[in-house]
């Protein structure tokens, strides 16, 4: 919250209380059905309660921010984050249908359907919010693996059945220190056997202390050739405010630093060439690059620079972005890994469809791309950030087969 101004919390509050005081318009509609006096106090109380209540903590929180200690405070912002969209939303959703019930011409000309309204009513409000509880309460930490088998040309004969995992976004902050979640992640993805464990960014929220404790927890991820990262947009520290510049540099060298300690090796605009046998695949990392407002550290030339008569490569790149600005029809880079967009988190995925509203951003937001001879997979995300929820989008380790045709 720190970024927001005080006047778009004002404004924030406001529409809150605008859409509460709309729902209790109509929720006095269908509250006369209950007869006894008391259940109905009761209701309105508690409507009453909880709207002032999150008002007021998000105006507090606000105005103390600044003398929250970091911890407490990611905790906090995410609680209450979780708790505007769950009633928010669904409020939202229970005044449009209602709304359209009472007024529509159909509705007005058949009167007996006005007994169905508060049943209808109740349940276009209650449902959304049951929905959005099960992603926060369910699907969180329900870790999916997706397979994809990707066929190439120019695999050479000793990198064919090439077996990768491919895991982004882990925002280690939002976990709260509690190593145990991401032990199952951990044991599907050892299980898979990969030859090659990358990871593309977002290793924290902000800061470097986010990763205390964790180096005995990711240690544990094991690949019989390597492990590889790049950095995300939040690993850089620029969400965040610094009282000095060498602070934010010692915060970003510190997360650097922890790769080693986990025994990853991050590509920062370079390359490592793998030989099997006498032939070669080079795997590519650039700094993160975005479209703005995110900035562009990444340097896909200079990763080239030693590589470029390798046939076989593999790039990561943390914004899927680059690959349509920089990488595809511009080089023969044949698979770049991404992720950042976490599917916004909330979607639809049905066998071979899928959609988000982040669609309308990114072009390529989840999942397998292909133009001619060169792929792209953006990974869904590992954790999450801000809401502390997924709605038909779980968390995604990716496995991918690299086969020679």
């Amino acid at each position: 919250m720190r970024s927001y101004p005080m006047y778009m919390i004002i404004l924030l509050c406001m529409a809150i209380l605008t859409i509460d005081i709309l729902a209790f318009y109509w929720l006095q509609s269908i509250i006369p059905s209950i007869t006894n006096p008391l259940i109905k106090n009761i209701i309105y109380i508690s409507f009453w309660f909880f709207s002032i209540g999150l008002i007021t903590s998000i105006i507090i929180l606000k105005i103390r921010l600044d003398k929250i200690h970091p911890q407490r405070k990611q905790l906090i912002i995410s609680s209450l984050y979780g708790l505007t969209i769950s009633s928010f939303i669904p409020k939202i959703i229970f005044i449009i249908v209602i709304s359209i019930l009472y007024f529509t011409n159909y509705v007005v000309s058949n009167t007996e359907s006005l007994f169905f309204i508060p049943a209808i009513g109740v349940l276009s409000g209650f449902l959304p919010f049951f929905v959005i509880l099960h992603g926060i309460f369910r699907s969180l930490y329900r870790f999916k693996i997706h397979h994809s088998k990707i066929q190439c040309t120019v695999i050479p004969e000793s990198f064919d059945k090439l077996r990768i995992v491919h895991i982004s976004d882990l925002h280690l902050g939002s976990f709260n220190f509690r190593y145990h979640i991401l032990d199952r992640a951990i044991d599907l993805i050892n299980d898979l056997e990969p030859d090659f464990i990358f990871f593309t960014g977002d290793l924290v929220n902000n800061f470097a202390w986010e990763l205390k404790g964790w180096t005995e927890i990711l240690s544990k991820l094991s690949a019989k050739q390597g492990k590889y990262a790049v950095l995300g947009n939040h690993d850089y520290g620029d969400y965040s405010e610094w009282k000095t510049a060498s602070k934010k540099k010692s915060n970003l060298e510190s997360i650097k630093y922890f790769y080693k300690k986990i025994g990853f090796k991050l590509l920062l605009n370079e390359s490592d060439i793998i030989e099997i046998k006498e032939e070669k695949m080079a795997i590519l990392g650039v700094e993160n690059w975005g479209n703005p407002p995110f900035k562009q550290y990444g340097d896909l030339n200079k990763a080239l620079k030693n590589v470029e008569e390798i046939p076989f490569k593999i790039l990561l790149s943390h914004d899927p972005s680059h690959w349509n600005e920089e990488v595809v029809r511009k080089t023969n880079i044949s698979l770049t890994l991404s992720g950042h967009t976490h599917g916004m988190q909330a979607g639809i995925n049905l066998k071979n469809k899928k959609w988000s509203p982040i669609k309308y951003k990114y072009k390529h937001w989840a999942g397998l791309h292909k133009e001619q001879n060169q792929y792209l997979y953006v990974n869904r995300g590992l954790g999450w950030l801000g809401f502390p929820g997924r709605l038909g989008m779980r968390p995604e380790i990716t496995f991918i087969k690299m086969e020679k045709i």
